[in-house]
């Protein structure tokens, strides 16, 4: 008798290659960041997780750089999962607000900033599930560590992240 093979208990959406930022600019950035990636890689339907080194930046707001602000930390994470990209999201803004990240002010100091960059070739204009991220393809902090964990890595329809980088620094 052939063996019997156990049907998988969560089927449905296949699994998908995603990219998710990482900041904080107050109270300890490099435990709050550790602490998130160990939060999104204990959720459920998420595999693979590798975190980028820590790049250490200056605060950004509407009108440009503000050097007088405290710098954010950044990191990037790269996993697949099945969730589905709302759900997904939607449990990234939980692991903020466990931080205690407050959306007061619009590219305000956080304690915790995690951005959906990326869900496989996804793209989509709704306004709660952005893809890919807007401005992703503008931010060295995001490009130059997903470029160190993947430096074959796109963003769909803007293109290679090396080339995004490189047109960055000139």
């Amino acid at each position: 008798m052939p063996p019997i093979s156990t049907p998988d208990p969560r089927p449905g959406r296949d699994a998908t290659a995603v990219v998710v930022a990482l900041g904080a600019n107050l109270g300890d950035r490099a435990e709050t960041i550790h602490q998130a990636a160990l939060r999104i890689s204990r959720l459920p339907l998420v595999d693979d997780v590798r975190v980028s080194d820590l790049y250490e930046t200056v605060a950004e707001r509407l009108d440009g750089p503000d050097p007088d602000a405290p710098a954010y930390l950044n990191a990037v994470a790269t996993f697949t999962t099945r969730l589905a990209p709302q759900v997904l999201l939607g449990l990234l803004h939980a692991i903020e607000e466990e931080h205690g990240r407050e959306r007061r002010e619009r590219w305000g100091d956080r304690t915790l900033d995690l951005d959906l960059i990326v869900y496989g070739d996804l793209r989509s204009d709704d306004p709660h599930v952005l893809l890919p991220h807007p401005r992703a393809a503008e931010r060295l902090f995001v490009l130059e560590p997903w470029l160190s964990l993947d430096p074959d890595a796109e963003i769909p329809g803007r293109g290679r992240v090396a080339d995004l980088v490189e047109a960055l620094r000139r």
